[in-house]
């Protein structure tokens, strides 16, 4: 295996309790693991204890780690898949797999004592699964391996970072890594100029997210704003988020050209309005009409927690013989979102029709929480976050899929 310097000395000096590699994406944490997780298991085989890979969920922890070191050892050495009982066969050993977003998590591994526990996007985690993991790493062998990207210097990681604990803890910035293309680190870079993700994702810092989220945007909207729709618009979908008290009923189109290299807001419909059932239902097919007329449509994805409105309005596109089906919208992580966003803007990717005046003025004036200690985006009534909820909504899907895109080239 060919490995930088940093990923050398991680190998040989990672010899603490806590062994937690910390900073820019795609600067080389995550590759050595690859192969400390099977060197980790063998020197601890026939001693007691159990074995345990965290991620915020398991599909995550699947997705990050388990199926590329399958790629590297394979199956004899990597099981084919995580089994009902949540462990899977590594380098011989049975080895549990759970995710660390939620409380309950706890339940599923309280009263074990660990001899080797794997840690991947600490950051996203429950606190209460990693303080629980503080009392279960009993053995005198026991120990963690660990990787996270920075978030707020209050995040609860860093605090313990900065604890008295046994840690060997390492940064990483982008430029750590001297296998990634120099055009794909450039590009980066650009892509994230000017937001709190360059200081987090590139620069591999504990920063604040204060002032300004789309601040590219915010700065120059002319650059975003377009007046004709792009001719290769491949198909359009809808987001819709509901109103409800001082907030603003939404619903925004939005346009994917051919193989994603740009998305586009092509129409949006915003009202403070108090409007009963049947006149949103009422607005809301003309709107789909209009966008029928113009577009491939494909799907709307509606805020999931309005399933009495959601009803209404698919039952209203049936009597009038609309064909569009109403999904629930995801609804991951709102700074997932922005960060999804904010790299789209970052790399150009972003264009948004003019009459789409609420939507721009939502970019130009998105603020993060000034009175929070954590990432929160400013939800007071004096921004509209309507828009960018519908917005968001109707990209969600494809959201993964574009980031990859941007990310690796596309």
């Amino acid at each position: 295996m060919q490995l930088s310097d940093k990923q050398k000395n991680f190998w040989n000096s990672a010899t603490h309790r806590w062994n937690i590699k910390y900073g820019a994406t795609r600067s080389g944490k995550t590759y050595l693991d690859y192969f400390m997780i099977p060197r980790r298991i063998r020197e601890r085989t026939k001693k007691d204890g159990l074995l345990l890979l965290l991620g915020n969920t398991q599909g995550t922890v699947e997705r990050n780690i388990i199926t590329p070191m399958r790629a590297i050892f394979g199956s004899s050495i990597v099981g084919d898949k995580i089994s009902s009982d949540n462990t899977i066969g590594i380098a011989g050993e049975r080895v549990y797999v759970l995710g660390a977003d939620k409380v309950n998590q706890v339940s599923k591994i309280q009263g074990a004592g660990f001899k080797y526990v794997y840690g991947d996007e600490i950051t996203t985690w429950n606190e209460k699964v990693f303080e629980m993991l503080k009392s279960r790493l009993d053995k005198k062998y026991s120990c963690f391996d660990g990787t996270c990207n920075p978030e707020n210097p209050q995040h609860w990681m860093k605090k313990f970072l900065d604890s008295d604990a046994d840690i060997f803890a390492q940064h990483y910035n982008i430029d750590d890594n001297p296998f990634n293309e120099k055009s794909f680190v450039e590009n980066l870079k650009k892509e994230y100029y000017g937001t709190v993700f360059y200081d987090r994702f590139i620069l591999g810092k504990w920063v604040a997210a204060e002032g300004i989220i789309y601040r590219r945007f915010a700065d120059d909207p002319e650059k975003f704003i377009i007046d004709t729709p792009p001719s290769n618009i491949m198909f359009a979908t809808i987001g819709i988020d509901f109103g409800g008290n001082n907030s603003a009923q939404a619903f925004n189109c939005t346009g994917f050209t051919q193989n994603f290299k740009q998305i586009v807001t092509l129409d949006e419909y915003h009202t403070k309005k108090k409007l009963d059932p049947a006149q949103l239902q009422e607005a809301f097919v003309e709107f789909v009409r209009i966008q029928m007329s113009k577009y491939l449509l494909m799907e709307a994805f509606a805020d999931s927690s309005e399933q009495v409105l959601i009803r209404g309005l698919q039952n209203t596109l049936i009597k009038y013989g609309v064909p569009l089906k109403i999904h629930n919208a995801i609804k991951g992580s709102i700074n997932e979102r922005i960060r999804f966003y904010t790299l789209l803007q970052g790399a150009g990717k972003y264009k948004i029709m003019r009459h789409c005046k609420n939507t721009i003025e939502a970019f130009s004036t998105a603020l993060w929480n000034a009175k929070k200690l954590i990432d929160e985006r400013l939800d007071d009534g004096t921004v509209n976050v309507d828009s960018l909820d519908a917005q968001e909504y109707s990209t969600e899907k494809y959201q993964d899929k574009i980031i990859k895109l941007i990310t690796f080239g596309g």
